[in-house]
């Protein structure tokens, strides 16, 4: 199942992360690696399919907060294998002229066009030898059922005392939005904040002293199920009783708003993603055309936090050379409250599949 697999390529990229801020979309590079897959021959195949053997469906058709694009550009003259053009239909592809002042233009407005602007440029840079581009862009933007308050804070303790954040508060009846999981990483508070239509986020709150690369493939892991701790254990979580005009249990959330960016090359890890047999020189692609290899993969992506709603966008490309009135009376009320106040993780997720869309690390929020 492609969902099931993109997802694994996902929680193995995160564990390689280091601990500084970061987002990636592993759904966005997968179909991708399962095209090449299909058209691709010998060990470079094998290396493929291990990686992304399924190129079905995403199950992203017809979502109306989620899209995602698939372009190919060819150089003029290079000759394509008639599999390679019933994959990839006329209305995907482009031509290269060999001219990167003209090649690269037309490159960066497809992936700006196709994210809203989000990710401006291609993240992959056109030569005078390139002979093909593939790239696939995902974009997701959704609003929150309901939206949080603005303000600021500053915490008084941890990796961000002193700092002053723009913080996002709200209270929601709903407690079973927040569920502790019981992972190899430890203890993770995991909050879901549903958008409204199809994606959620989920925030991934770990154990202090937690790195990114225990905590996210954890996070991950968890979205299916599998044990749980009683809420109170979870870190940030801390539970009271109040006196308040009625009875009903409260989840009251405090976190930060934050915009992440990132950059990856990822041939640094070819294995990661399939790609070392494919970066040597070789006839890889002859589904493709003949003699091809990959000299350039890279990922360009946005995510962004807000009081009212969640935006990201991945481009992925393969290069190859060739206020109230108080209560009149009180009752006890029980009082949930998580508070993100240090580096954490987060997820979108599409909620009808599952999907992980994007996944990232804060550990630098937007001021207050």
């Amino acid at each position: 199942m492609s969902v099931r697999h993109a997802n694994a390529l996902t929680a193995r990229w995160t564990a390689h992360l280091d601990d500084r801020q970061n987002v990636l979309s592993g759904a966005g590079a997968y179909p991708l690696l399962a095209l090449l897959a299909r058209h691709a021959t010998g060990p470079a195949r094998d290396d493929l399919r291990a990686v992304a053997p399924d190129l079905g469906d995403l199950g992203l058709d017809g979502s109306p907060t989620t899209r995602l694009a698939v372009g190919f550009w060819s150089r003029r003259g290079l000759p394509l294998g008639e599999a390679w053009r019933r994959d990839v239909p006329a209305s995907m592809r482009g031509e290269l002229t060999g001219d990167p002042t003209v090649d690269q233009p037309v490159l960066d407005h497809w992936a700006a066009t196709r994210t809203d602007g989000l990710v401006d440029r291609m993240p992959v840079r056109v030569h005078h030898g390139t002979a093909l581009v593939l790239a696939a862009a995902l974009s997701v933007r959704t609003g929150w059922t309901t939206p949080f308050g603005e303000g600021w804070s500053q915490p008084r303790q941890g990796p961000w005392q002193g700092r002053r954040l723009a913080t996002l508060r709200r209270s929601d009846a709903d407690l079973t939005a927040l569920r502790v999981a019981r992972t190899a990483a430890g203890a993770v508070s995991l909050l879901t904040v549903p958008g409204d239509a199809d994606v959620d986020v989920v925030l991934a709150l770990g154990e202090p002293g937690r790195p990114a690369p225990a905590v996210l493939p954890a996070a991950i892991g968890a979205l299916t199920g599998g044990p749980t701790l009683p809420q109170p254990a979870g870190p940030g979580v801390t539970e009271e009783t109040v006196e308040a005009s009625d009875d009903r249990p409260e989840l009251r959330v405090a976190t930060v708003a934050f915009a992440v960016d990132a950059d990856h090359d990822l041939l640094q890890r070819p294995e990661l993603f399939g790609l070392a047999t494919a970066t040597g020189d070789g006839d890889h692609f002859p589904g493709i055309s003949p003699r091809l290899s990959v000299d350039q993969a890279r990922q360009a992506v946005r995510a962004e936090f807000s009081a009212t709603g969640f935006r990201a966008a991945a481009v992925t490309a393969v290069a190859a050379r060739a206020g109230f009135a108080p209560p009149r009376h009180t009752v006890p009320k029980r009082v949930v409250r998580l508070d993100v106040d240090r580096p954490f993780g987060f997820l979108a997720v599409h909620r009808g599949t599952g999907l992980v869309l994007v996944a990232g690390w804060v550990t630098d929020p937007t001021p207050g």
